[in-house]
């Protein structure tokens, strides 16, 4: 290699000014190189209004004087090479700028970063690392997500466990013991909080200034990459949460980089995000756009990374300061529509989630039919919806009953997650247990009641850590979650319901096969608003995978309950919320349940069963034994539907 194929190139400077330079991380930043036997560090930034830049670093004793930069083009790209290898040296920018200011700045391309308080960047060569996950990567390609099963455990890393004296576990003891955990309940993904470079803990990693350094709080860019590795050699993917919409306004980061706000829009109106006390990334500019894509391109192609939920989409597509209703972004918007185009050309297998608390439509369609080129879209209707109903005493939602039912209205117009995340268990909103109104049974009965009704209606799920639990305090981000509570009954009675209902879900086709499609679902009860019992099927792509799901969101009982269903036959109850191995007062149809030819409910037939008070009870039609497959696999075990040792069926 020539010593002047080390800079950059005109096609390279090209593809980054106007917003197409998808591997802009591969140009600029520190990057060690090689000419012959004789290693250099390159430096490259983009400063356009600097009147000079120069390095300064542990490496010269933070004495800058000999190390200008050199201005490569008349966009302010600026470069400079150091005969040496600086790998784990620290550094910053030092810009002046014309109103005589001098700024210390991080690199804003920088790949590790100094453990907070501390703000340097760090020289760091991406290593070579090991790869372990060659058969995960080969299924993943094979999947197609919208039929596949779907269940996120969202995390934050810094409070899910800590050690005793109150330190965060590294990336590589949670890789001892966070995955075992989620792959025993059954979870397939990880959502992790924030993990970019941020100055303050309680930012949770969602206010940042290092978007291409995985944070030091837990380890280095390798430690990361074994825990992705990890996960994925135990089939679990990993999501990260990603804040392409605005940055922090901390002195050492993104923000005036250049004594100009070059990353961020030049007017204040547009530039300042007062809600979180931010500046909203200029989505317009060619440079802020190479920068954010190239950011997501990074984390798939040095991490392995399977997914990104966008926070906050609904400030890239309406201005944030709007003076009267929402207007529309056309930068956002054309961005986020460019950014999934480029993510599904890079790979189509990685998920974009978009989490939208708007109505703008067609967020899950392709670009080319005119969408935003999601593929999921978080159900924030849905979620609030739930809560307000469940938290009403249940005595009084016979007056909220339409909280239910209008999910549905609208569940196939978009690609829906079912979001309960962090953002509804902190600032005094309660945990999920302690929102269930009545007495400490009955909190538990309902907060199962939740979740199964969760699990069956369409749209894909994500819970935040610690609702298996069952915690009564909300989430705390500077404790670990309350591990002491799995020492009481109930709690641990909760902990085994999640285990089996994510089983069940996932070993159901009916409940993730046509998520996403009028034909997977259908009403069987809707209007019973005096006594709030609602009853569904769900529908998978063969018939025989069809199941019938009965809620009753009051604490009556009922022990010959009549409802309508598809067809007559025998069926069996393969799981309820209210059996005694999960906490429940022991309500279950232990027998077979026979449909006759009765219509009832709009249905050509019917049956009557026992339904529990705040029961949750999901129904299969026995197959003959003429169905079954030679194996016997299609047989449901009462210890599989959360029975224990009773008799099998």
């Amino acid at each position: 290699m020539a010593v002047n194929t080390l800079f950059p190139t005109d096609y390279q400077l090209h593809l980054f000014h106007e917003g197409s330079y998808y591997n802009s991380h591969h140009l600029f930043g520190a990057h060690i190189l090689k000419d012959s036997d004789q290693a250099y560090t390159r430096f490259c930034v983009w400063a356009p209004n600097a009147v000079k830049v120069r390095l300064a670093g542990d490496f010269n004793n933070w004495n800058s004087e000999g190390y200008e930069l050199q201005k490569v083009n008349d966009e302010g790209v600026w470069v400079f090479l150091i005969k040496q290898n600086l790998e784990g040296c620290t550094y910053k920018y030092e810009i002046f700028t014309h109103s005589n200011e001098r700024l210390l700045k991080s690199d804003p391309f920088a790949f590790y970063s100094e453990l907070r308080p501390n703000t340097a960047s760090i020289v760091h060569q991406l290593e070579a690392y090991q790869w372990h996950d060659a058969n995960w990567m080969e299924r993943r390609a094979q999947k197609n997500n919208f039929s596949e099963p779907t269940v996120i455990y969202e995390v934050h890393l810094g409070s899910w466990k800590t050690h005793e004296d109150g330190r965060f576990l590294t990336y590589r003891e949670l890789a001892e013991d966070l995955i075992p955990y989620v792959a025993e309940h059954g979870f397939t993904h990880i959502e992790l909080m924030p993990l970019i470079e941020h100055p303050f803990d309680g930012s949770w990693g969602y206010q940042g200034t290092g978007y291409f350094s995985v944070t030091s709080r837990y380890g280095t860019p390798n430690d990361f990459k074994f825990f992705i590795d990890r996960c994925h050699q135990h089939g679990i993917g990993v999501i990260l949460d990603w804040v392409p919409g605005h940055f922090c306004k901390d002195a050492h980061g993104l923000y005036n980089f250049d004594g100009t706000h070059l990353y961020s829009y030049s007017t204040t109106h547009d530039r300042e995000n007062h809600v979180w006390g931010t500046a909203n990334f200029d989505l317009g500019k060619g440079e802020v756009q190479s920068f954010l894509i190239s950011n997501a391109v990074f984390w798939m192609e040095e991490f392995h990374i399977d997914g990104f939920r966008m926070d906050a989409v609904a400030n890239i597509i309406f201005w944030p300061n709007a003076n009267e209703g929402m207007s529309e972004n056309p930068y956002g918007i054309h961005f986020l529509k460019k950014l999934n185009k480029v993510i599904h050309e890079f790979n189509p297998h990685v998920l974009m989630i978009g989490e939208d608390s708007t109505d703008f439509p067609n967020v899950t369609a392709p670009v080319h039919y005119g969408g935003l080129g999601f593929d999921y879209k978080w159900n924030m209707g849905w979620m609030n919806d739930m809560l307000e109903y469940m938290e009403t005493p249940s005595f009084a939602r016979s007056s909220v009953h339409s909280k239910v039912t209008f999910s549905l209205l609208y569940a196939f117009s978009e690609n829906f997650m079912l979001p309960f995340s962090h953002d509804e268990v902190v600032h005094g909103k309660k945990s999920l247990l302690d929102k269930m109104p009545g007495e400490y049974w009955e909190k538990f009965a309902q907060l199962r009641l939740l979740l199964g009704y969760m699990f069956t209606h369409p749209g894909k799920k994500l819970l935040f850590m610690g609702f298996e639990l069952g915690q009564f305090a909300e989430w705390k981000d500077k404790e670990q979650l309350d591990w002491h509570l799995l020492d009481y009954e109930l709690h641990r009675k909760l902990n085994t319901f999640v285990k089996v209902l994510i089983k069940l879900y996932k070993r159901s086709k009916a409940l993730y096969e046509l998520d996403h499609l009028y034909p997977g679902f259908e009403w069987i009860e809707v209007d019973n608003r005096n006594q709030s019992i609602f009853s569904f099927i769900r529908k998978g792509k063969k018939e025989e995978d069809t199941l019938v799901v009965v809620c009753n969101f009051t604490g009556m009982s009922y022990p010959d309950y009549k409802i309508g269903v598809p067809k007559a036959g025998e069926y069996r109850e393969i799981l309820t919320n209210d059996d005694l191995e999960f906490g429940g007062s022991g309500v279950v149809n232990k027998k077979i349940i026979a449909a006759t030819t009765e219509p009832y409910h709009g249905k050509p037939c019917s049956l009557s069963m026992a339904i529990a008070p705040f029961g949750f009870h999901i129904l299969r039609p026995v197959k003959k034994r003429k169905e079954r497959k030679g194996n016997g696999k299609e047989k449901v075990r009462r210890h599989v539907a959360g029975r224990g040792k009773r008799e099998q069926a």
